[in-house]
């Protein structure tokens, strides 16, 4: 199959990789179009091939003595979700940076900025190669935060880039394959396959999934009392197709999810599992095991439903929503505790 191509006849493969190149050799910190505002500076950048797309943030005097961020988004999302909230106001993103932290928002290989991936090439390993690579620029141990899809990259980057992390907050995550059951499967057919579980699926084998309104509310928005509900329709039109291939391994259909094979980088890696009290796909039973695997396996792990902090509400999303900067610092006392 041939590749589109632009008006110049490049292939959309070879811009991303020509492009990525070029911004890969410019320090995150130091490419030309950071700028200070509101006491932060800027900046942004593409890796090499997966080419992944990556914006930096950080105070403006330069260099703190505390580690950066590293923020992953879930599946439907871009690194927007981190950048501002569903009513408009700055979001975690900001909140940590201004905290003193260097804070990179990337977006997933395939996705929002980030070059094109062929649908039948795009898993969660090439995911996790391009996430990787963004990482590294880096140059220090990083705090990794991971949400909902994410949640399984996050297991693997731990595997393989554990050098590069520092601790890792995954909210409301997907479990690994290692101990995610596989998925129900109800009716299935040449071109479709429905999954049933506590959000039900009807999969096109080829097609990206693209969130419903009736998926947006019933599982994004949820039950949660801290979503402005008069901006749902605008949130709604900011999501994004996920690639088939992506939905089956995190729906574990066949047990494609990815599993972790190498448990020597877990070893007294600290981990923070953080859910809302109403996150319907996300209740303390099915969490708290991801967080009991992690210490079986040499992790040290803690696990927060946020009522347990004295906060309340909170659905799947839960920084986008009311309170989602009183989330925020309860999340960097523990970021930032020895």
């Amino acid at each position: 199959m041939k590749e589109r191509s632009d008006a110049r006849g490049f292939s959309r493969r070879e811009a991303g990789k020509l492009i990525g190149l070029t911004a890969f050799a410019l320090p995150a910190a130091t490419s030309a179009d950071a700028q200070d505002r509101a006491g932060l500076r800027y900046a942004s950048g593409l890796t090499e091939e997966p080419v992944t797309y990556y914006e930096v943030i950080e105070p403006a005097g330069g260099a703190t003595k505390k580690p950066p961020l590293f923020l992953v988004h879930g599946g439907a999302h871009t690194g927007q979700c981190y950048l501002m909230t569903a009513d408009g106001r700055p979001g975690w993103a900001h909140v940590f940076a201004q905290a003193g932290h260097r804070v990179m928002i990337v977006d997933w290989p395939g996705s929002g900025r980030s070059g094109y991936v062929p649908s039948d090439k795009l898993t969660g390993e090439t995911i996790v190669d391009g996430l990787g690579k963004a990482l590294q620029t880096l140059g220090e141990p990083a705090i990794v935060m991971t949400h909902s899809m994410s949640g399984p990259y996050g297991w693997k980057l731990l595997e393989r880039y554990g050098d590069h992390i520092a601790k890792l907050v995954a909210v409301a995550p997907g479990p690994p394959g290692n101990i995610q059951p596989a998925a129900s499967i109800v009716n299935e057919t040449p071109d479709t396959v429905e999954v049933r579980g506590t959000t039900n699926y009807t999969l096109d084998r080829k097609a990206p999934f693209v969130a419903s309104s009736n998926f947006t509310l019933s599982k994004l928005v949820g039950k949660s009392t801290q979503f402005p509900r008069e901006y749902v329709a605008r949130y709604a039109a900011s999501l994004q197709p996920i690639a088939p291939r992506l939905l089956y391994q995190r729906l574990n259909i066949g047990g494609a999810q990815m599993k972790v094979v190498d448990f020597s980088k877990y070893a007294g890696k600290r981990v923070l599992i953080v859910i809302g009290t109403d996150d319907v796909d996300h209740p303390r039973e099915l969490d708290e095991p991801i967080a009991a695997w992690l210490n079986q396996n040499g992790a040290k792990a803690d696990f927060w439903m946020l009522a347990d902090h004295g906060i309340s509400g909170n659905g799947h999303m839960m920084m986008l929503e009311k309170n989602s900067d009183a989330i925020a610092k309860a999340i960097l006392t523990w970021i930032e505790a020895a």
